[in-house]
């Protein structure tokens, strides 16, 4: 398994072993070891698997406020997403910075967002599904959120310019107007 830190260090790129043969493969996806070497303790206590079914359905940016604030580890089963981290840590020498990568059933990539950082995900193929691991549970008021579209963040959505979004992700707030409960 292979661990590396990103353009912001904290939001680490997995790239788990694969080994197959004629029958299909074998991966390791979570390894608590391996995870530890790079600084990781916290226990998954959660797994979640989301659908989408077309391509542009953009998830996000999504986070959960202390005392429920959750770490994530996110992979794709089955199509592709760009998912993006954004950092909201207050002291931060990266605050509001954002990194992306490509995630797909093909690259077999997962992405470690941790605790602080703002997480969302537009889907590259049509019938995609993504699973991930969370460390806390969902708790609904603490349940918080930045406009996708925030100019001051200008993410980069690939080809996806006119995504489809739920009601809730339409009115987030920009990052200028929230108070972040984290700091670096």
């Amino acid at each position: 398994m292979l661990l590396t830190p990103t353009k912001i260090p904290d939001v680490i790129e997995v790239i788990p072993k694969k080994f197959g043969d004629e029958r299909g493969f074998f991966s390791e996806v979570f390894k608590k070891q391996a995870f530890a070497e790079h600084g990781f303790e916290d226990e998954f206590i959660q797994d979640n698997h989301a659908y989408s079914s077309e391509v542009g359905v953009l998830r996000g940016l999504h986070y959960q406020s202390p005392p429920f604030a959750q770490d994530k580890l996110v992979r794709v089963l089955k199509g592709a997403i760009i998912d993006v981290a954004v950092d909201i840590r207050k002291g931060s020498p990266t605050y509001g910075e954002w990194m992306a990568v490509e995630l797909s059933a093909e690259n077999w990539k997962q992405l470690l967002v941790p605790k602080g950082f703002a997480h969302g995900y537009v889907t590259l193929e049509p019938d995609t599904e993504v699973f991930y691991k969370v460390t806390n549970p969902y708790a609904p008021d603490h349940d918080k959120g930045i406009l996708w579209s925030d100019p001051a963040l200008a993410i980069d959505w690939g080809s996806v310019t006119e995504p489809i979004l739920s009601a809730k992700d339409k009115i987030q707030p920009l990052l200028s107007e929230i108070e972040s409960e984290f700091s670096y």
